[in-house]
């Protein structure tokens, strides 16, 4: 997207090595039960500052290789990169603040306490939401379904006005998370607040995306790659609106702690992160590899029908579970008990779990039919090119169109 080399020789090599570094240290720290035993299990301070140095590079390596750039115009995509490789960097640092038992040991002690520590977590474990499994794959998003589609991006103004709602709302709406604890009333509402407003540049990507496809849905029923692409934009616009909905206090408080947090989540997590990023691989892999198509679109079909059913699957499972969950939990009696006990609620779960294990399993062997169409694609020799109406080969090697206004 910036027709230049990435810069530095040594730098990238350190950012991917360095990288599954830590994953290894962090990995390893868990079996070991060395974590600082916060919401999220972060690893010891010893691999928080390795990631730092790591990240840090990774932020450097990014802004010294757009500023080399040849292209003039900065995608949209880049904007968001940018704002995921910094945002996650704050969270990462502030989160992770300790103080070492010693050097000579993992052990450490936060910086933060009671309250503060749970604001402190709830504005990370949000944000990474916002700018780990948001930003960067509304950056694949912008690039990678324009570029399939062969269509500008609808509203080029409307993508930057989106990313600046985004940026600046998603940084207020951790608190939601702390609906009817210790924190402050006013912090609850102000969560409450910009969770809301943020269904207005959510939504305008999801609306960017979607109008972008006109005079180019007839490429979305005969490529499966854009179609990924495609659900995913509007599962997106299905979880943000939902989660705006559920950091309403009332909604809240029947929704939180139950299985439709666990829906909402994977609608999320398979329905637009895993389906945008299967889309953005299957529209990568021929042009990495230099063949002319994937070894089998037949397998991609399978892929996304499997993907798209486990999905639907899944999520609508956790959703009739963590209804059913909530209501049983606030019946009482009449004489003021709870009416049901939790094997009560435990039976009524069992059927939700079993449809829950069938739409995993139908994700899960989507996911490894895709692995193996990518593995075949990459050793096959002298693959040869359907005739197909979607860019391929060598015309997918040129950047996305600018967008037009």
């Amino acid at each position: 997207t910036s027709r230049a080399r990435m810069a530095g020789h040594i730098s990238p090599w350190f950012v991917l090595l360095g990288f599954n570094l830590f994953c290894i240290i962090a990995a390893t720290g868990y079996l070991m039960g060395v974590t600082q035993s916060k919401e999220y299990a972060e690893p010891e301070w010893y691999a928080d500052i390795w990631l730092v140095i790591v990240w840090i590079v990774y932020f450097v390596l990014y802004i010294r290789t757009l500023a080399r750039r040849n292209e003039p115009h900065i995608y949209v995509a880049n904007w968001y990169y940018l704002a995921f490789i910094l945002v996650v960097a704050v969270l990462h640092i502030v989160n992770n603040l300790a103080v070492p038992a010693s050097f000579g040991a993992a052990k450490s002690y936060s910086a933060f306490s009671g309250v503060q520590d749970a604001m402190t977590q709830w504005w990370y474990g949000h944000n990474a939401v916002a700018f780990f499994l948001t930003a960067g794959f509304l950056g694949m998003l912008y690039y990678f379904l324009p570029k399939r589609a062969e269509r500008p991006i609808y509203s080029y103004r409307l993508s930057i006005l989106s990313f600046w709602g985004i940026t600046f709302f998603y940084i207020w709406a951790g608190s939601h998370h702390l609906h009817y604890t210790a924190v402050p009333e006013w912090v609850q509402t102000l969560g409450m607040t910009f969770s809301v407003m943020l269904l207005v540049p959510s939504w305008a990507s999801a609306g960017n995306a979607l109008m972008t496809l006109n005079g180019a849905w007839h490429k979305v029923r005969d490529d499966a790659t854009l179609r990924f692409m495609m659900v995913a934009a509007v599962f997106y616009g299905l979880s943000t609106f939902e989660g705006s909905f559920m950091a309403i206090r009332p909604v809240n408080s029947l929704s939180h702690y139950t299985d439709w947090t666990v829906g909402h989540v994977h609608a999320g997590a398979m329905g637009w992160v895993a389906l945008i990023t299967f889309g953005s691989i299957y529209a990568l892999v021929p042009v990495l590899w230099r063949k002319q198509t994937m070894y089998s679109w037949k397998l991609v079909e399978w892929h996304f029908w499997l993907a798209l059913g486990g999905t639907v699957v899944y999520v609508f499972a956790m959703w009739n579970s963590g209804i059913t969950q909530g209501l049983m939990w606030r019946t009482y009696t009449e004489s003021g008990t709870l009416a049901y006990s939790f094997t009560d609620t435990l039976v009524k779960m069992h059927p939700y779990y079993i449809a829950r294990a069938i739409g995993g399993a139908m994700f899960f062997v989507g996911a490894v039919i895709g692995a193996f169409n990518v593995v075949m694609t990459i050793r096959s020799v002298g693959h040869q090119a359907q005739q197909l109406d979607y860019p391929t080969g060598s015309e997918a090697n040129e950047p996305a169109v600018p967008a037009a206004e």
